[in-house]
């Protein structure tokens, strides 16, 4: 058993990964401001640390997951100063930490590092197509300046790191005014309400159930120290937000209709991983339909 600590740990997915790593045998310690994570996430055995990861911490800890950042396009467009510094300070802090412990850390980065990608499906030797200056870059060059530490520390440093790029994911526990497109749609259903799609609904996204992206982020974590990434890891299954919004309309049974508003800016119109560098050296693959995800995410907010 070893001791490991979650940045970020009260959200979305970093509660999912706690409970994982409980699950495994682990000691769990949650690191969380609570700008986005909710205390009811916190499973009462993880060891919770209330603090912000863009201030400087210690903790004796044997393995860092960095998960800490907002992930809601309404959050981090609110608050895109401190998105900003809680991408790259918090890096520059787990980072500090794995190098003084000498333990291995992992980031939780993204696929909008790819942008508004020009290549499709996205591979990791893809360098994106991010507008530096509009409203999203606080999120998108956060993560992408972050990747940047991480591989310097661990080319100046000799840090033990790992870089996953996470693809859309879903499941229980996300904020139902996140404003992502699977929690706002399923909401709105629940509620008889119009499902809002922004633009024509040809859009495209690749969604993961969080079961499955957690169990990557473990794999990742655990292969030899030569492997460092990046890895996208995400559902290659392509699907239009047109279908999708179809398909929660029928799975939540309300009869919603559906309208559509004007396109956001620097939304990106493709999004599909290439996980061929997961299935080689994770063995790793999506097990998860995204029907059943959907059923499982319904049915755990009734």
């Amino acid at each position: 058993m070893s001791r490991v600590l979650v940045t970020g740990g009260a959200g979305f997915i970093g509660s999912h990964l706690c409970d994982r790593l409980l699950r495994d045998g682990h000691d769990v310690v949650c690191l969380d401001n609570f700008f986005t994570g909710e205390r009811s996430n916190v499973d009462p055995r993880v060891t919770l640390l209330e603090h912000d990861v863009s201030e400087p911490f210690d903790a004796e800890v044997d393995a860092i997951y960095n998960l800490a950042s907002p992930a809601s396009p309404i959050a981090y467009q609110e608050t895109p100063v401190e998105t900003v510094r809680t991408n790259v300070l918090g890096a520059i802090h787990v980072l500090e930490l794995a190098k003084r412990r000498g333990c291995p850390v992992l980031q939780a980065s993204t696929s909008e590092v790819y942008g508004d990608p020009d290549v499709h499906p996205q591979p990791e030797s893809y360098f994106g197509r991010v507008n530096p200056i509009g409203p999203r870059a606080c999120y998108d060059e956060g993560k992408r300046c972050a990747e940047t530490l991480f591989f310097d520390y661990h080319r100046e440093y000799d840090v033990s790191i790992k870089v996953a790029r996470i693809f859309n994911t879903y499941g229980p526990r996300m904020r139902p005014d996140d404003g992502r497109v699977v929690s706002n749609f399923v909401q709105r259903a629940r509620r008889g309400e119009a499902l809002t799609i922004h633009g024509d609904g040809s859009q495209t996204r690749s969604f993961c159930y969080v079961d499955d992206l957690v169990d990557g982020l473990v794999r990742l974590m655990d292969t030899p120290r030569n492997v460092t990434g990046p890895v996208n890891l995400g559902n290659p299954e392509e699907i239009g937000i047109g279908t999708l919004a179809a398909i929660v309309c029928e799975l939540v049974g309300t009869g919603s209709r559906v309208e559509h508003v004007p396109a956001l800016v620097d939304d990106p119109r493709r999004r599909r991983p290439d996980i061929f560098l997961a299935q080689q050296l994770l063995g790793w693959t999506p097990t998860t339909t995204l029907r059943d995800g959907l059923r499982r995410m319904i049915d755990a907010q009734q």
